[in-house]
């Protein structure tokens, strides 16, 4: 049947970035025994977030989708994640025009990586920034 259309896939990632936000957890019945693979587990960690969410919003916005304009509050990102953010982006927007498209999104998930686990989630210098539950 093929892959989902591109707004279901971007609609189910913002779906998920929205419950690790709110901290919402979803009760999915247990695998199927014949799966061969548990469900996979939401970012629990500050860092884990960070990555998650900053690897995801600098991806969509060097690919110019529709909603990679929206603002930091409304990516559920904080202060310090947005200047991350934009660090990314400008990255990446430069390995693109030298190495292309596939080494600038490898280079957002380094680098977000790396950047989120040396600030500890970049959550310091958001007031309304909450953790997951």
């Amino acid at each position: 049947m093929g892959t989902p259309p591109r707004t279901a896939r971007y609609a189910a990632r913002l779906l998920l970035a929205a419950l690790v936000l709110t901290g919402c957890s979803t009760s999915a019945p247990p695998p199927a025994a014949d799966s061969g693979s548990p469900p996979s587990a939401a970012p629990s960690t500050p860092v884990q977030v960070c990555t998650s969410l900053v690897s995801y919003w600098a991806k969509e916005t060097l690919l110019g989708t529709t909603w990679s304009g929206l603002d930091w509050e409304q990516k559920g990102l904080s202060n310090a994640q947005y200047a991350l953010h934009e660090e990314a982006v400008a990255a990446a927007r430069a390995e693109e025009r030298t190495a292309g498209h596939d080494k600038a999104l490898e280079l957002i998930d380094r680098l977000v990586a790396r950047r989120c686990a040396e600030e500890d989630g970049a959550t310091t210098s958001s007031e309304n920034w909450r953790p997951p539950t």
